[in-house]
């Protein structure tokens, strides 16, 4: 490129560049968005970012996601260009097997990398959290040390998906000011002009949610800048700026087309392209000296930015409690509820008691429900209700919002300095399903109260039952689903749950009331932490195992008290958490579980998947009904009589 041309536009003209190649060398990838927005990606990494690249995980950096994750070479050369964190061979080796460099930008895999993208919409409400977590963390601790802003680029496939609507629609309630969002506006999606699927006006909609909405060209960086600084200016509502770009932007016959979307240009077009751009077509990864120095000339003052504010954290009042809210939650001084043996609770209840014991010591968990506060025992007693104007109160009211309410917790635990929870009834975790995924995905910290677990619910009927969820989730690798049995295990639930840092963690929690079990008889709570224990010992040797989790816990131990009184010895194991078991060796499955024994598992929900641990099984293997939840459960066979035959067979007593 000629050095008359104006730095800016080289520094965009060699994103370009690197998207043409990395994606033709891997003969696999998306140039068209990164060619499109890199006037957008040079304004804000060379200009308008917060950050430091020699510390790329500083507390106070702004956030950039790249939503629209097909993007990636995008990310990925201005985490190079700016010295962050990945080198040019980084981008050689894009979608390569071991590489940093993803087909999509994967959490962990390099730092400047905030969170995994790709699936549509997701990141959008990511960034919908990490500014709830600024929001809430301001207002604890001031200015003084949580004043930056999350950057969200998107595109239209994002902003199709319902999730950002979601997402969209609470951040405007809640006044996120610090949230900014950069639309790739190419009117262009894989399968052609926007114009076959989408006529509505994204700007009209989004100045509905209480957004204030800018436009700009999206190739003019002075333009782009102007319109970041203006968006800084309101610090009251998020703001979409729609950048007018155009897709593949550089590509003399591509420009504008669909066909620069997924697949590479081809050799021929790259070389016209880069002819066409002042670069030398024979040259590929071609990065200029003085590019390099555009991007990384202000590294030195970015650092100090930083420093200065490491000076401000050291002189603060509050940085004993900052350094807190940093670190896993330290549960030693909760004051645990006490309770009574004997009696019947729902372990929703229990569930609220202990998130509250938590709350009173751990002052940084922050979460809500999806409108079901009081049926899942959710709410902080005292926490206050987050909204705008009071971003520091604990509790988030998610409205109806499942699918964003997940990603949202996903962008606040990505964030750091909070630890997020939500809560709905467990048959619409298929509404939060991909964004659980992610968090699995992930190794992020973030804990789901699923109430209403199984077809005792009662009335609402089958299409509120769920029976089919517990084992779905156990399917996603990484989630820990833990479905206590009593009060005391789900105690303890919850703090495996906040001890966990490498994954999330789902409760699974009764409406109806159990026997809060004697511990002083019963096998101590403390079980769970590995997964399955031996709840109820039978008298005498065992003649066969019953395995259960949940209200069937219950169930379990009065079938083991019928048979006893027959003659036959039974051991109840309670197995709350699969994930938790499986990483056991084999020698403690096998105490709790002898091969010697044959076992039947009990459980309200379908069978598939308890022949890895049971050789015989009591469940649900349909829809439920509408009906009170007692009779539902004694119809489709959760019974004692019906888990009494069950182990009789199993233990060659069938008459």
């Amino acid at each position: 490129m000629s050095t008359e041309t104006p730095i800016e536009i080289r520094c965009a003209n060699t994103i370009k560049g690197l998207a043409m190649d990395a994606v033709q060398a891997a003969n696999s990838g998306h140039p068209g968005a990164p060619m499109g927005m890199s006037d957008i990606a040079t304004a804000l990494w060379a200009t308008a970012l917060k950050h430091d690249p020699s510390d790329p995980a500083w507390a106070d950096r702004d956030r950039v996601i790249l939503s629209n994750g097909h993007a990636s070479m995008l990310l990925y050369s201005m985490l190079y260009l700016t010295d962050t964190a990945l080198t040019l061979d980084d981008l050689k080796q894009f979608r390569q097997w071991g590489s940093k460099t993803a087909g999509h930008p994967e959490y962990g895999e390099a730092p400047g990398i905030e969170t995994t993208t790709g699936p549509l919409g997701q990141g959008f409400a990511n960034g919908v959290g990490m500014a709830l977590s600024e929001a809430w963390l301001s207002a604890k601790f001031g200015t003084e040390l949580v004043d930056h802003h999350t950057f969200v680029l998107t595109g239209d496939g994002c902003l199709m998906e319902g999730v950002s609507s979601e997402a969209a629609s609470l951040a405007g309630h809640l006044g996120l000011g610090k949230l900014v969002v950069l639309f790739d506006d190419n009117s262009i999606t894989i399968d052609g002009s926007t114009d076959l699927s989408c006529s509505e006006d994204t700007g009209a909609r989004f100045a509905a949610y209480g957004w204030q909405v800018l436009a700009c060209d999206g190739h003019d960086q002075a333009a782009i800048l102007a319109a970041i600084a203006e968006a800084k200016g309101d610090a009251k509502r998020p703001t979409f700026i729609r950048c007018r770009t155009q897709i593949g932007k550089g590509s003399p016959n591509l420009e504008g087309s669909n066909k620069t979307h997924g697949a590479p240009l081809g050799a021929a077009e790259i070389a016209a392209s880069k002819e066409a751009l002042g670069m030398d077509p024979e040259v590929d990864f071609a990065v200029p000296e003085d590019v390099l120095a555009h991007f990384r000339g202000g590294n030195g003052q970015r650092k100090a930015v930083r420093e200065a504010w490491e000076a401000r954290l050291a002189a603060h009042p509050e940085r004993a409690q900052w350094g807190r809210f940093q670190a896993a939650p330290n549960l030693s001084e909760v004051a645990w509820p006490d309770f009574a043996a004997g009696e019947k609770l729902a372990t929703r209840k229990a569930s609220h008691q202990v998130l509250n014991a938590i709350a009173a010591q751990v002052e940084n968990v922050v979460g809500g429900s999806a409108d079901l506060a009081g049926s899942n025992g959710s709410t902080i007693n005292g926490g206050g209700d987050v909204q705008g104007g009071a971003h520091g109160h604990r509790n988030v009211n998610f409205g109806i919002r499942e699918h964003a309410m997940a990603s949202i917790c996903n962008g606040m635990a990505l964030h750091g300095g909070v630890v997020p929870y939500c809560a709905t009834f467990l048959v619409f975790h298929d509404y939060m399903r991909p964004a659980v995924r992610l968090a699995a995905l992930m190794g992020q910290p973030v804990i789901y109260i699923y109430t209403h677990d199984s077809v005792f619910l009662g009335e609402d009927g089958p299409t509120h039952q769920p029976v089919e969820h517990l084992m779905a989730m156990r399917t996603i690798p990484n989630l820990d689903v833990i479905r206590p049995g009593d009060a005391a295990e789900t105690a303890e639930a919850w703090k495996a749950a906040l001890t966990r840092r490498d994954g999330p963690t789902a409760l699974c929690l009764t409406r109806q009331g159990l026997e809060i079990l004697d511990r002083n008889v019963m096998g101590d709570a403390k079980g769970l932490h590995q997964g399955a224990y031996v709840v109820s010992e039978a008298q005498g040797e065992a003649q066969v195992a019953i395995v259960a989790t949940g209200s069937e816990v219950n169930l379990a131990i009065e079938a083991q008290r019928a048979l006893q009184a027959e003659g036959v010895a039974v051991r109840v194991v309670s197995m709350p958490s699969w994930l938790r078991f499986e990483g056991q060796d084999a020698e403690v499955q096998d105490s709790i579980l002898p091969p010697r024994l044959p076992t039947v598992s009990v459980e309200a929900g379908i069978t598939f998947g308890w022949s890895r641990w049971a050789d015989y099984s009591v469940g649900i293997d349909r829809f439920g009904a509408s009906a009170p939840g007692s009779v539902v459960a004694d119809k489709l066979g959760i019974n004692v009589a019906n888990v009494v035959r069950t182990v009789r067979e199993a233990a060659g007593l069938v008459d």
